[in-house]
C-alpha cells in the first residue's frame, strides 16, 4: 500500500475473504464466524505490485450477523511498509435485487512505517470508508480516504463485474497530483481455493506499469 498511491490490497482481501461459516446462537439471532488463510505470488494492491515480486501470506477472521460484520485482516506486508493489519465495520443489505454496503477500513503497520511522514504508524492513521452498490454480476465501488498523512484528499473507484468463473474489473485512482492512473483486472477463479489475476495499467501509467500475472490461493480455517 504506498501512500502516494495509497490503501489497501483489495485484490488480496477480497482472495482472504472466502470464507465458511460457524453458526452461533445469541439472542436468537444467527452469528457466523468465518476465516480462512491465503498465499500470494505477490501483494497486488489497486494495480500496483506492492510486493515487488515476493509472495504474500494473509488471513482474515470475520463475525457477522444479520448484514452487520466484522475483523481483522492481516498480510506478511509489502516491501515498503512491512508487515500489515487491517481492522474492518460494515453493513450490507439487499432491496429489490440491488445491493449495498458500507464499511470502515482501518490499516497498521507494526513492523514498519513506510507511507507516514513522521516515521510512525499510530491506530486509526490510516483510514477508507467504502461505498459500494450492486445489480446482478455489476458493482460499483468508491474507497474514500478520510484518514491519512496528506492523503485525505485521494479517492479510488472500481466497477467490476463477474461472469461466472471470470471477472473484470477497472480501477481508477482519483490523486491530487494531477495523475489518475486507470488499471484493468481479469481474473478467474479454477475453484474455490486457486485464482489467477492479470493487472495492467490502461491509462496515466506509472512506472510500475508492466503486466501483472498474480496466482493466490486460499483456504476455510474454520469450518
Amino acid at each position: 500500500m504506498k501512500f502516494s498511491k495509497k490503501i489497501i490490497s483489495s485484490s488480496v482481501a477480497a482472495a482472504v475473504l472466502a470464507t465458511a461459516g460457524l453458526t452461533i446462537s445469541a439472542n436468537a439471532a444467527a452469528v457466523e464466524v468465518s476465516g480462512s488463510a491465503a498465499v500470494a505470488s505477490t501483494y497486488l494492491w489497486r494495480g500496483y505490485d506492492l510486493g515487488s515480486g515476493t509472495p504474500a501470506v494473509s488471513g482474515d477472521l470475520s463475525v457477522s450477523a444479520g448484514g452487520a460484520y466484522a475483523g481483522i485482516w492481516g498480510s506478511s506486508g509489502d516491501t515498503s511498509a512491512g508487515t500489515e493489519y487491517d481492522l474492518y465495520a460494515g453493513y450490507g443489505l439487499e432491496v429489490g435485487g440491488f445491493t449495498f454496503d458500507i464499511s470502515v477500513w482501518n490499516y497498521n503497520y507494526p513492523t514498519g512505517a513506510g507511507y507516514t511522514i513522521d516515521g510512525e504508524t499510530d491506530f486509526g492513521d490510516f483510514t477508507d470508508v467504502i461505498y459500494t452498490i450492486g445489480y446482478g454480476p455489476v458493482s460499483f465501488a468508491w474507497y474514500d480516504n478520510v484518514a491519512g498523512d496528506g492523503t485525505e484528499d485521494y479517492e479510488y473507484y472500481t466497477l467490476g463485474a463477474e461472469f461466472g468463473k471470470f471477472s473484470i474489473l477497472a480501477g481508477m485512482h482519483d490523486n491530487t497530483t494531477g495523475d489518475d492512473p486507470v488499471h484493468l483486472n481479469l481474473g478467474y477463479a479454477f475453484n474455490e481455493n486457486l485464482s489467477f489475476t492479470v493487472s495492467q495499467f490502461i491509462s496515466d501509467e506509472p512506472d510500475d506499469d508492466d503486466l501483472k500475472f498474480v496466482v493466490s490461493y486460499s483456504l476455510p480455517i474454520i469450518d
